[in-house]
Formats: structure tokens, C-alpha cells, sequence
């Protein structure tokens, strides 16, 4: 799934376990322009994704993958901090947003979003 659905976002805060949460991005991108399609994205993003306090906290570029079943590395992987899942969602839901979601969805022919959250005792 590309394209995020109101109902995948209602469930994500109702099982909100409170504070903040990390999203894993994992990125496939389109062959034809996805990347570059994906950096207008980015540009784009910026001003809205800072009056939800947006963090990025690891951007990187993926390499081949040691183990993964035959076509699953990834292009690029991303870590995003929120204060917490309804900045996620207002961030998502903002109209500021939605006119350049598509960006998003052009550029990617796949893509994983899933939230994370930290494991208590952990370094």
C-alpha cells in the first residue's frame, strides 16, 4: 500500500501505546523518474511535516541484502520520529499534506510504513 487510508490511520491510534513513535520507511522506488519524483516529496514535505515536529533521525541509501528472499532489498531506508501518533496522523491529514501526498505515490512502486516503538531497557 502506497496511499495511506483512514481506516489504517484510525487503527494506529487506537492502539496508541502513548509517547512518541519512530516510522520504519522502507523504499522501493519507481525506475522511471521515482527517485527524483520522491525528492520533490521531500522538498515538498518539509513545510508541513515541521509544525507537526517532524524528526528525521536516520536517512540512508540501501545496499544489497545479506539475507532476504531474492528481490527484497530496498532502495532507501528512513527513520521519522513524531512526538507521537496523532502528530503522525494531524500531520497526514493535513490538507497542506494531501496536496502533496500524490508525490509520495508516484514515486514508489513499493513501500513499508510501520511504527516502532522502543523497547524498555534497551541501550
Amino acid at each position: 500500500m502506497i496511499e495511506f487510508e483512514d481506516s489504517a490511520l484510525d487503527t494506529l491510534l487506537a492502539e496508541d501505546p502513548g509517547g512518541p513513535v519512530v516510522m520504519l520507511n522502507l523504499l522501493r522506488f519507481r525506475p522511471d523518474g521515482g527517485r527524483e519524483s520522491y525528492q520533490r516529496y521531500v522538498d515538498a514535505v518539509g513545510a508541513v511535516s515541521g509544525r507537526h515536529g517532524v524528526q528525521i533521525t536516520y536517512l540512508g541509501e540501501g545496499g544489497r541484502a545479506l539475507a532476504a528472499e531474492e528481490g527484497q532489498a530496498w532502495d532507501m531506508v528512513l527513520l521519522v520520529r513524531y512526538p507521537s501518533r496523532e502528530h503522525f496522523v494531524a500531520m497526514i491529514r493535513d490538507p497542506a499534506y494531501q496536496q502533496i501526498e500524490h508525490l509520495r505515490a508516484e514515486a514508489l512502486v513499493e513501500g513499508v510504513l510501520q511504527p516502532t516503538v522502543p523497547v524498555t531497557g534497551a541501550a
